[in-house]
């Protein structure tokens, strides 16, 4: 394989020395060359990176669990409503066991009791209790790739952020304000964004402050009278959309 790309490589320097020579413009047929090469010196990580779900080599519960909270804000972003499981028939009428709840509770697989915690939490605008997910764990794991995958599997547009660069609360907060309340307007087929908060953890203390302010003053505004409801309004409306955070350590 050496031997043939390096006859290859003498074979492209006569053919480009030939052109030049002839034509005094440069040729247009060196770019996919340039492609090519720069296609032969990609980093296997981003060659084989993950583009769809199921090519996900991560821990299958993590990305059920994160998938599954970002699908309970379907309601609030896109408008759909809960789709409702039909019982089965053959279960109505021939029971399995006549066993207590806690019994039947205790044999139930950790994906659907979990399924079940974040479905019962919704609060009064119909979005999920908690609304930030927190991705933790070593370097390399794939914890931003995890995020982007579900993001574009779930119909969003991933804008992502990098918390130790955006030092300055302030800035912090606009970008956060703007990626949570903006629609992304590239390409003919607007989605809305979610947003990945990256090392989270070497963001400064008024960072995560103002990351705290913007999700538990909004969860308040509904409760709020009609002249601090005007003001909350002219801070910013309600969070409607969801918010990945990604640190190294928890």
């Amino acid at each position: 394989r050496r031997h043939v790309l390096e006859a290859s490589q003498q074979l492209t320097e006569i053919i480009n020395s030939e052109t030049s020579t002839e034509s005094p413009e440069p040729s247009r047929e060196a770019e996919p060359a340039e492609e090519e090469d720069s296609a032969l010196h990609c980093l296997w990580v981003d060659k084989f990176t993950p583009r769809r779900y199921m090519e996900l080599l991560s821990d299958d519960y993590t990305n059920r669990c994160l998938l599954k909270w970002l699908k309970l804000w379907d309601t609030v972003v896109f408008g759909k409503e809960k789709a409702v499981k039909k019982t089965k028939p053959s279960t109505e009428f021939h029971p399995p066991f006549s066993q207590p709840k806690e019994q039947q509770n205790k044999w139930k697989t950790k994906m659907q009791l979990t399924e079940e915690i974040l479905e019962a939490e919704l609060d009064q605008h119909r979005r999920p209790k908690y609304k930030v997910a927190l991705l933790c764990g070593p370097p390399g794991l794939g914890k931003t790739t995890l995020a982007h995958v579900i993001a574009k599997h779930a119909g969003y547009n991933a804008v992502e952020m990098n918390a130790s660069d955006d030092r300055s609360p302030e800035v912090f907060k606009t970008r956060i304000e703007a990626a949570t309340q903006m629609k992304s307007v590239l390409g003919a087929n607007e989605k809305p964004n979610c947003l990945i908060i990256d090392e989270i953890d070497g963001a400064p203390t008024a960072s995560i402050n103002v990351l705290l302010n913007i999700i538990h003053r909004k969860d308040a505004e509904g409760e709020a009278a009609a002249g601090t409801g005007r003001r909350r309004r002219r801070e910013g409306g309600l969070l409607l959309r969801p918010i990945i955070c990604i640190c190294n350590d928890q």
